[in-house]
């Protein structure tokens, strides 16, 4: 049995609110925590220190822990709930994000079953590979380099690996792409790790990437990776990425199939 934990704010820089703004006929967020019921998730709780977010989850059924304002990352705050909550150290936590409303409910019960598959690592994740040159080089592209075991070497918003012969000057050729992995932020944690990581201090890569992921590494803490089951949905970052997924969903009569 595992827990998913959705970490809400009502604060967002490019897209203030974004997890209360409508899509097809629901708000954001009781599309992720359907997400979240539909992954075999054996409680589903949102933590968020926000009331207006809390109201929300009330209208969708679901458990809500309030949290501290001073928290600077969602790890934190799913510390704080599942401290609150009284979890074991061996139980897995799956932290799905407030602004994935399409994720396939298949991935969280996938990154889940990593961790319980592999009890020796701390975090398990999820990468697909990189569809293109373009997305090798874009920062907001994750990338992540495996060792032969699945564990992960680093996090990355440069292109890496980098294909020093492939590689016309500092511009990756066409095909640099190729074999590349980009991070899905989707995780799941054993609660001990979890409320270890939130205690740890930021180190220089994480400061430097502003990947907390980093942090966890640093220390010495073990992330198993695995290629995802399926393709991720689409996140909500910008007033754009909202349209593209409306746009999406009305094109197939508003709905994902999650309910």
């Amino acid at each position: 049995m595992f827990r998913v934990v959705v970490p809400a704010r009502f604060d967002s820089a490019r897209l203030p609110g974004k997890v209360l703004l409508p899509i097809g006929d629901r708000p954001m967020l009781h599309w992720v925590c359907a997400c979240a019921r539909e992954s075999g998730a054996g409680q589903v709780v949102v933590a968020t220190d926000d009331e207006r977010i809390r109201a929300c989850a009330a209208l969708a059924g679901v458990e809500c822990v309030m949290t501290s304002t001073r928290h600077l990352s969602g790890t934190d705050r799913i510390a704080e709930a599942a401290g609150r909550l009284g979890w074991a150290p061996c139980d897995i936590v799956v932290n799905l994000q407030a602004d994935e409303p399409l994720m396939p409910p298949a991935l969280v019960g996938q990154v889940a079953q990593l961790l319980q598959d592999h009890p020796e690592a701390d975090i398990a994740t999820l990468a697909t590979p990189v569809a293109s040159a373009q997305e090798f080089v874009d920062p907001n592209a994750v990338k992540v380099v495996l060792d032969e075991a699945g564990r992960a070497l680093v996090f990355s918003r440069a292109p890496i690996p980098w294909d020093r012969d492939g590689a016309a000057g500092r511009v990756p050729g066409p095909d640099s792409h190729r074999g590349a992995l980009r991070h899905i932020g989707l995780y799941a944690y054993r609660v001990q790790s979890l409320l270890r990581m939130a205690q740890l201090p930021p180190g220089v890569l994480e400061l430097r990437e502003k990947l907390e992921q980093l942090r966890a590494l640093a220390h010495g803490m073990q992330i198993r990776v695995a290629l995802a089951a399926l393709p991720p949905g689409v996140d909500v970052n910008t007033p754009a990425d909202l349209e593209r997924i409306r746009m999406l969903l009305a094109s197939y009569g508003g709905t994902s199939g999650q309910s």
